[in-house]
Parts: structure tokens; sequence; C-alpha cells
């Protein structure tokens, strides 16, 4: 069978998290990433970390089964060949600072104008217009517009979530928004230009928080493990340890307190009998439960909840996760290639019956500049030309030898 997206060439102008994530959702759908960098470096993200045998954490994360062509955008030469790859693809994603593309003559009207059927992605922290479209927008500084780090933390102290959360918001949005434009065209022919708003991606994930200000006037309390509007719902101690457990029903606050915790009494007990009045005797309703996990052990406590249906979860450190059973009994793990070594790297989390994503390698900035240079149309005296002149850069061999 073929990957979802075989025979779709995707031409990425892209730095950073939000197009190299929504890109990678492609190339994982086996369509053809080709990712434009810098002469200089190539995308930030290579040179945010070099903890993953010399490559930074963010590039392999976000950048596995792409091929890099590294030319210099700023130069006539380097704008041809990137007009002439763009002329022959199905996709251009970019996510350069407002107003830059249109500068390089690469903005999607005029790109258009000559491939009505191509879809341009245009990912930007604020969005076409308004007073804020030039701001500098990254995940923390998005995270705070969108109201975010106001729910997140506990009341004394307001934080950000630990994984760039407007940049994954407006990634997946993108990746997508594209695939729903492809759908478009196969049945019409035509293509498509498309804004995505970093902004506006992760106010679209603010969800209940948003209406419930929407609705009430009262902004939702930051709540730490806890949760607005259920009861219980935190993290309770253990013998030797915690216990996260959140009681999403009347009927399973009567499975915990009498199947689980043996406080039957609590099951019609007036303060607790409904998932409002929990919440409205939280500090009482959390003492009680916490006063009966506290006799257990973890691993016992989780297993009665488990049995009993209640949900419930361990807070597992990223060193349990990396070797967690779940993912391991279900074979999610497979190996790839980076510049200097094999890694391990997670299956996307849409599992095809027929078919398995290509997990291809996560290359060498200009890893495959010749071959797009040849492939762009220019002869092979004009390739050598702009690599020997800087226009162009070719990465060394790509020799990974080193496991994980």
């Amino acid at each position: 069978m073929s990957l979802p997206l075989d025979g779709i060439t995707v031409i990425a102008l892209e730095q950073a998290v939000a197009a190299p994530l929504a890109t990678r959702n492609l190339a994982d759908l086996g369509a053809r990433v080709i990712k434009v960098e810098r002469v200089d470096g190539g995308d930030l993200a290579r040179g945010y970390d070099h903890v993953v045998h010399g490559t930074g954490a963010h590039f392999v994360w976000l950048n596995r089964g792409k091929e890099s062509i590294a030319v210099d955008v700023k130069s006539p030469a380097g704008r041809s060949v990137v007009r002439r790859l763009i002329d022959g693809a199905d996709v251009f994603v970019q996510n350069l600072a407002p107003g830059a593309v249109e500068r390089l003559g690469l903005g999607a009207h005029e790109l258009r104008v000559d491939h009505p059927e191509l879809v341009v992605v245009n990912l930007s922290g604020y969005g076409t217009g308004g007073p804020m479209e030039l701001r500098k927008a990254y995940d923390l500084l998005i995270q705070a517009e969108a109201g975010l780090i106001s729910i997140t933390g506990t009341p004394e102290t307001p934080v950000k979530t630990g994984i760039p959360t407007a940049d994954i918001a407006s990634g997946v949005t993108a990746s997508q928004a594209v695939i729903a434009a492809l759908l478009r065209r196969w049945r019409t022919g035509e293509g498509a230009t498309i804004e995505v708003s970093m902004l506006e991606a992760t106010v679209e994930w603010m969800g209940h928080s948003l209406y419930t200000q929407l609705h009430t006037g009262t902004q939702p309390p930051r709540m730490g493990l806890s949760h607005s509007s259920i009861a219980p719902y935190d993290v309770f101690p253990t013998r030797d340890g915690e216990m996260l457990i959140g009681i999403q029903s009347d009927r399973g606050w009567r499975t915990l307190v009498t199947e689980v915790l043996g406080i039957p009494q609590l099951a019609d007990d007036p303060r607790f009998v409904t998932n409002v009045q929990r919440v409205r005797n939280r500090a009482e309703c959390d003492a009680l439960v916490a006063a009966q996990t506290a006799s257990w052990r973890t691993d016992e406590l989780d297993t009665k909840l488990s049995t009993a249906g209640i949900p419930a979860a361990q807070i597992k450190r990223l060193e349990q996760v990396a070797d967690h059973p779940q993912l391991q009994a279900r074979d999610r793990w497979r190996t790839i290639r980076i510049e200097n070594a094999t890694v391990e790297a997670l299956l996307p989390p849409a599992t095809f019956a027929d078919i398995e994503a290509p997990m291809g390698d996560v290359p060498a900035l200009g890893q495959h500049t010749h071959t797009l240079l040849s492939e762009s149309g220019l002869d092979a005296d004009v390739v050598d030309e702009l690599i020997a002149a800087g226009i162009a850069i070719q990465a060394e061999a790509f020799h990974p030898t080193s496991p994980r």
C-alpha cells in the first residue's frame, strides 16, 4: 500500500519549531519534504544545543525524513534555485519574519500567479494585519499573549508549559490545513493560500478556560495539578510517593470511596454526592481522599485503582517514559540516522493498519544540495560554480556510526 502523501513535494523555507513540525508531519505521511536552509549554519534549531551526538534535540525531533539544500536566498542565484524548486512542488511552507518572503519575490500571490494549483502556507506569530503583525513571536511570548501562562502553574506562581505548546499548536494546525487543501485540490484543481497564526492556534487550544471567562466573567484560577471544574482531580500522597487520581463522574466517586478507599459512608454524603458539591467542598474532599491513599504503596494503589476502573496515573520521569511498558509493548520505537549516529525515534501517533511511516534520516546541513541543484535544471558546471562561490553548500559525507 502507498503512503497517503506519496507523490506530494513540499518546499519548506523554515526554521525553529512550528513550520518544521508541520512539514515533518507531512514527511511522516509520505511527502517529499525539501528543507531550504541558510548557508551560515542552517536552521536555528541546529544550534540550540548539541545533545544528540552533536545534533540539536529540537532538530532531531522535527526534521526526520527531509532533504536539506543550503543556499543563500538573499542572492539572486539562490532565490532562483528556490523558485525553481517551488515551480515543481505541490506545497510551499514558510515561517520567516513577516514580509520576508515577499521581499524575496516568493510571496503567495506572486507564486500562485504562475501556479494557481500551489498550496502556500504562511505561518507567523500574529497573522497579517493588526497592531502586532510585525512583533517577534517566540513560543514563550505567544503562551503569554494567549493567556496560557495565566492559567498554568500554582495559585502563587504562573509558569509556561514544559513543552513549546504554541509552536506545536500552530504546527499541527498547519499540517492539517495542508492536507485539507490537497484534498480540495484533488477535487477541484484549485490550490490555496493558507495563513496560520501562532496566537490564534494557541487561543483555540485555550478551550473551556476561555469559554468559562466569556460566560462567567471570571478568570479560571491556576490549579497546579488540580482542575478548576472537577474534584477530586489532583495528586494524592502514597506511602512511598504519590498518585494522580481524576474522578470524572459521580458514579466514579462512588466506586472510588466504596471499592478502593474503604470509606463507603462518603458515597452519599451531601457534601460530595455530586461533582458540583465536591468542587464546592474541594478542600475537605481532597483531605479525606489523601488520608486513605497515604496508607497504600504506590504500586498497590495503582493496581487497585486500575482494577476498579478509576482514572489514575503515576507521575513518570522522562527516563521512565523512554522505557514506558506501553510504548514497548506496542513496538513504537524505530532507529533513524542522524549526521553522526543512529538514534531511536517514536513512530507518529496516528497508526495506519496497512502501512508504517517511513521514519527517514535527519539530514546534515546541505546534505542534498548538489542533487537538488541538479534536479532544479541547472547544468553541472553551474552547480559547481554555486558551491564554489558559497552561494550553496554541500555537506560532507553522512556517516552515522554510534547507537543511542
